[in-house]
């Protein structure tokens, strides 16, 4: 496998690793509103977002996320997954200050790390994509 084609598939498994957090976290919204609510309220000061508007925010998120899925508009779409997840790692701040209490949490940084890079090497990201 040539220098080209490891970029290639290291982008695409970084790809669909985001994407797979991103839609359970997406589809969360519609199947357990409820919870959603509450991170709502907890982590971004919203309190009573009801399950109409988490819907259409999970239903605009969903297709951010198709299009980051095949890769349409990378610098929209990668773009957009990383503002979600950026400004989800830094709204749980206070999770960090008690390390131990909330190990989960950390798991957000390195998926960062791959939001970040995916972002920054999105001409690079071509295999399966559309153009």
């Amino acid at each position: 496998m040539n220098e080209r084609s490891r970029i290639t598939l290291s982008l695409l498994l970084l790809r669909l690793g985001v994407f797979l957090v991103m839609l359970m976290w997406t589809l969360d919204k519609f199947v357990n509103p409820e919870h959603a609510s509450g991170v709502f309220a907890k982590f971004y000061g919203l309190a009573d977002v009801g399950p109409g508007l988490l819907t259409l925010l999970a239903g605009l998120e969903l297709l951010i996320l198709i299009g980051f899925l095949v890769g349409y508009r990378r610098l929209l779409t990668y773009g957009a997954v990383l503002v979600l997840h950026g400004v989800s790692t830094l709204s749980s701040y206070a999770q960090y200050l008690e390390p131990f209490s909330h190990l989960l949490f950390f798991a957000a940084w390195p998926m960062l790390a791959a939001c970040i890079a995916l972002y920054l090497l999105r001409d690079l990201d071509t295999r399966w994509t559309v153009s």
